[in-house]
């Protein structure tokens, strides 16, 4: 049996396993990390071109197990992948439709899932989005608090001004800015689970005259100027290409002249957006995130520079998320038997890989998470910056 499998595979040298529905058992490098259970024999054929949409959806189809640490199962199938697929992605065209029933629909599908869920390895504010670290060494919950702050202070955010938060999920930018900078926040989102809980919490800490949240599409935004900061965290992941210059003018016609936009988001590798190589963005985009698309830092950036507003301060913070998704795949590993209980088995199996791919392809420079801070000037050119940065540290 064994000398049926492909000759690629039996001249790897990996910390890998591979263990057959008979049975059978090989090694191909020496102290296998990883064991890759085929329950189903007609992978071994696909395995002589295993990219990781390959991979991941035989394992969220059940077709084979993995033994491992989740990370460790990342990193091996990811050399194998490698060993025997380039990174050549072709030619790319975006073709994905965004309107707002797709993605209300697409939303939905995402963060309705369960609040519960999420509770199990985010931090306590359920803030699910990139944490920022001052060394590495911080907990979750410290660095998403200094991430709000982070994001408050570029802002330049300032007692009675009123804030949009475009994307608002459960809520705790919105809260936490209000509590502890004095601003009045109007938040949107598309999720009616985030929604309830959002204004649950709200309620529960006695901010409902300084925090209104609603279920609005960034679409419907109110074009009249009347915000004087605009926050836009985790969102414009979701607007898609063809959508980028309606969204980022939205977001012109919502803020006053003199007004701060920050828009925080995870950013594409190549310049035309293509996803990742070997199959990894096709994989995120059937499983995790539908009809999903990131844009180049340079494609954003122009988009926001084309509607009127003046791309002022961009900060990457690439290796700040692989840090936080790997502390929310350490915490979800760490509560399994819970989740089990949640949510289905295949969508279980769906977001360890997600979360630990995620973590991995951070770390590695496959996509990046940059804040772009922008302005919108008054019409002879001024705005109400400081001169220098220093602020935003001390």
């Amino acid at each position: 049996m064994l000398a049926q499998l492909p000759p690629a595979l039996q001249n790897l040298h990996l910390p890998l396993r591979l263990k057959l529905w008979d049975g059978h058992e090989l090694d191909l490098g020496p102290a296998p990390s990883v064991t890759i259970v085929v329950k189903d024999p007609r992978l071994v054929s696909e395995f002589t071109h295993p990219s990781l949409d390959l991979l991941g959806s035989a394992f969220v189809e059940g077709r084979l197990e993995m033994e491992g640490s989740i990370s460790e199962v990342v990193r091996v199938c990811d050399e194998l992948s490698q060993a025997l697929l380039d990174d050549e992605d072709g030619e790319f065209h975006s073709s994905t439709q965004h309107d707002k029933a797709t993605d209300a629909a697409s939303i939905s599908y995402h963060y309705d899932l369960s609040n519960e869920f999420y509770q199990l390895w985010l931090d306590k504010e359920m803030v699910y989005s990139c944490a920022y670290f001052k060394t590495g060494e911080e907990s979750l919950e410290q660095a998403q608090q200094d991430k709000f702050h982070h994001l408050c202070r570029k802002l330049r955010l300032k007692p009675g001004e009123y804030l949009l938060d475009v994307g608002c999920g459960w809520g705790g930018l919105a809260r936490f800015a209000a509590r502890e900078y004095g601003v009045k926040v109007f938040g949107i989102t598309l999720s009616r689970e985030q929604l309830a809980l959002g204004r649950e919490r709200v309620k529960a800490e006695g901010l409902q005259d300084k925090v209104d949240l609603q279920l609005l599409d960034y679409r419907d935004l109110p074009q009249d100027g009347r915000f004087d900061k605009v926050v836009s965290v985790g969102m414009f992941e979701h607007v898609g290409h063809a959508n980028l210059e309606l969204y980022t003018q939205r977001l012109f016609g919502a803020v006053r002249e003199g007004g701060l936009v920050m828009n925080h988001g995870i950013t594409a590798k190549h310049t035309d957006g293509r996803p990742v190589g070997r199959g990894a963005g096709e994989f995120i985009g059937r499983y995790v995130f539908p009809n999903g698309e990131l844009p180049h830092v340079s494609q954003i950036s122009a988009h926001i520079s084309q509607a009127g507003l003046e791309v002022v301060d961009v900060e990457s913070l690439r290796l700040h998320y692989a840090k936080t998704l790997e502390h929310w795949s350490s915490r979800l590993e760490a509560n399994l038997d819970r989740a089990t209980a949640m949510v289905s088995e295949q969508t279980l199996r769906i977001w360890r890989l997600y979360l630990a791919g995620c973590s991995y392809a951070f770390a590695r420079g496959w996509i990046n998470l940059h804040q772009i801070l922008a302005v919108k000037p008054y019409t002879d050119g001024r705005h109400e910056l400081p001169w220098t940065r220093e602020d935003l540290y001390r």
